[in-house]
């Protein structure tokens, strides 16, 4: 397999301080005649015990106050899937200033070639050169062009584990970057160029989400076997990343067969556990219909490092 970018980064920014507390406390004013302030104090281990009980009851609204932001790098696929879910905030990379990955890519080509290329392009001559690199690049070794597109573009595993298929795919991009600098060569906008690149092409985004959309709508949605691979993939990273700061709440993420079960049970188990034998699940089947005794291979076959194509719809 060839030596590829990774096709996702995830980043959290910031969140809120002292979650757990804030979330334990809401959720027990609700039943006290005590200030906010004064519930607040409770030691670390009542409000672990609160919150539980908020999972395996379903009763989410206190963890909508806390928030977190995360940065998120991926394929215009991807983010067109993730901004799908409405209770959240989004800033995105501007896909006409998508040339700044793909000039990375096709800088590295040009240093492969041995062929002298412009830091910045610049105008028409420029991009003629980056056109021109990327045309010729199409007959370098495979794992060399594979590993410089993939600065620019997200190569699918299922596409990269097979030569020619990631052959077909290499060569078909590299035609699109050869079109896209031949458009801005003849005076085209980045606004309208941009139409020549393909979905695969990177993209940032800045997101904004609260707990209760977190465990209770995205991860179980999106870390699910059958989400598509590449969004599955930042929600695996994802939840890694909140349960490392506050594992209160989000030890209990998963799949949406992780929840459904964690609710069924009288002490839920946490996701490690099920990946690593410690608990079987008690549902029948999963909401996704998959029966019982099948329920711990598919979290496994979930997980990043066994993260395939994916046949999931986005």
């Amino acid at each position: 397999m060839a030596r590829l970018r990774p096709p996702v980064r995830v980043e959290l920014l910031q969140y809120t301080e002292g979650c757990p507390r804030l979330v334990a406390a809401a959720a027990r004013m609700t039943i006290s005649r005590r200030g906010l302030g004064e519930l607040a104090s409770m030691p670390p281990e009542e409000a672990s015990r609160w919150i539980l009980e908020l999972v395996r009851r379903g009763h989410g609204s206190p963890l909508e106050h806390c928030s977190y932001t995360f940065l998120v790098e991926c394929s215009r696929v991807c983010s067109h899937q993730l901004v799908r879910h409405r209770v959240a905030s989004y800033t995105q990379h501007s896909m006409r200033f998508s040339e700044g990955f793909v000039r990375e890519a096709v800088l590295g080509l040009c240093r492969e070639l041995g062929v002298d290329c412009p830091e910045r392009p610049g105008g028409p001559d420029g991009y003629r050169a980056y056109a021109e690199a990327a045309e010729r690049a199409r007959g370098l070794e495979l794992g060399v062009k594979a590993y410089h597109v993939s600065a620019a573009f997200v190569v699918p595993p299922s596409l990269a584990r097979d030569p020619a298929r990631l052959e077909a795919y290499v060569d078909s991009v590299l035609a699109s970057v050869a079109s896209y600098y031949r458009l801005l060569a003849s005076g085209a906008p980045l606004e309208d160029a941009r139409y020549a690149l393909p979905a695969s092409v990177r993209t940032r985004v800045v997101v904004t989400m609260n707990a209760r959309e977190l465990l209770e709508v995205f991860l179980p949605l999106r870390m699910c076997a059958r989400a598509q691979w590449e969004l599955r993939m930042v929600a695996w990273r994802l939840r890694d990343e909140l349960a490392r700061v506050h594992p209160e709440i989000f030890r209990f993420a998963g799949p949406r067969c992780v929840l459904a079960d964690a609710r069924a049970r009288g002490e839920p188990c946490s996701l490690e556990d099920y990946l690593e034998g410690r608990c079987e699940p008690v549902v029948p089947r999963c909401p996704e219909l998959v029966p019982r005794d099948r329920i711990p291979a598919c979290i496994a076959s979930a997980a990043p490092r066994a993260a395939g194509p994916g046949e999931g719809a986005g």
